[in-house]
C-alpha cells in the first residue's frame, strides 16, 4: 500500500512539475514578445491568388502595442484579412490568464519544438484556442495556429534572424481562413499554390479556403515611442 501511495505521489508530482514547466515557457515567451512596445518595419509582401496576378508589394508597417497597426503601400494593391491586426504575432496570443496544456514535441524544419495549447481564461476574447510550436532553446515561436470566433483559423509560420532577441521575424507566412467570401458567379478562389490543371472545387458563390500572405521584413526600428498620431493619418 505504501509503495502504491509513493508511486501515485511521484506521478502526481511529475504531472504538476510538467504543467508548471509549460506555463513558465508560455509566459516567458509572451513577455518576450510583449517587450516590443512599437516598431516600424520596411517590408516586402507577396499574396498568392490563383485567379489574379498581383505583383510583390513593398511598403511599411507601423505597430504599437497592444493593437494599433498601419500599413503604407509603396504602390500596387493590397489584399488583407478584414482584421489586419492578425498579421502581427502579438494578437494571435491570448492576453491575461490562460490554461496551458503540454501537447508533446514535434520536429519543425529540422528543429525540435515543444507544442503548447493555450486556452484563454477570459471567455469574452475572440480567441478560442492558440497552438504554439516553441523553440525552447531560443525561446521563439516557430509556428502559431490560432482559432478565433469570427475569423476562423489563422496560422503563422515564422523565421528569425537579426531580431530574434525581440522575437521579431525576418519572414512570416500567414495562412487565413477566407470565411464566406462572396465571389462573382462562376469564379472560384484558390489562395494556395495548386496545379493549374487540377479541377476547381464547385462553389455556390461563397468559399472558405486558405489565403496566404508572405511578409519579408527588410528592417526594423524598435521601441522608438511611436505617436498615436501615426495611426490616425488617412
Amino acid at each position: 500500500m505504501r509503495k502504491v501511495f509513493a508511486l501515485l505521489t511521484i506521478v502526481l508530482f511529475s504531472i504538476y512539475a510538467q504543467a508548471a514547466d509549460v506555463n513558465q515557457t508560455f509566459y516567458k515567451l509572451r513577455d518576450k514578445i510583449l517587450s516590443v512596445k512599437d516598431y516600424t518595419a520596411d517590408i516586402r509582401m507577396k499574396i498568392n491568388v490563383s485567379f489574379m496576378r498581383i505583383p510583390d508589394l513593398r511598403g511599411r508597417i507601423y505597430f504599437k502595442s497592444p493593437d494599433k497597426l498601419r500599413l503604407e503601400r509603396f504602390g500596387g494593391i493590397s489584399i488583407l484579412p478584414k482584421k489586419n491586426i492578425n498579421i502581427t504575432l502579438n494578437n494571435l496570443l491570448p492576453s491575461g490568464n490562460a490554461t496551458v496544456i503540454d501537447a508533446g514535441y514535434d520536429m519543425l524544419e529540422g528543429k525540435k519544438t515543444h507544442i503548447l495549447k493555450i486556452v484563454p481564461s477570459d471567455d469574452q476574447t475572440d480567441i478560442v484556442l492558440t497552438k504554439m510550436w516553441v523553440d525552447e532553446a531560443n525561446l521563439l515561436a516557430l509556428r502559431v495556429e490560432t482559432t478565433t470566433k469570427d475569423e476562423g483559423t489563422i496560422q503563422m509560420d515564422l523565421h528569425y534572424g537579426n531580431y530574434e532577441n525581440y522575437a521579431l521575424p525576418d519572414k512570416a507566412t500567414i495562412y487565413i481562413d477566407v470565411k464566406e467570401y462572396k465571389l462573382p458567379k462562376g469564379v472560384t478562389m484558390d489562395y494556395t499554390e495548386t496545379d493549374n490543371n487540377a479541377p476547381k472545387p464547385k462553389t455556390d458563390g461563397k468559399t472558405r479556403q486558405k489565403g496566404r500572405i508572405e511578409i519579408t521584413y527588410l528592417s526594423y526600428k524598435i521601441n522608438t515611442g511611436l505617436s498615436d498620431a501615426v495611426f490616425n493619418k488617412k
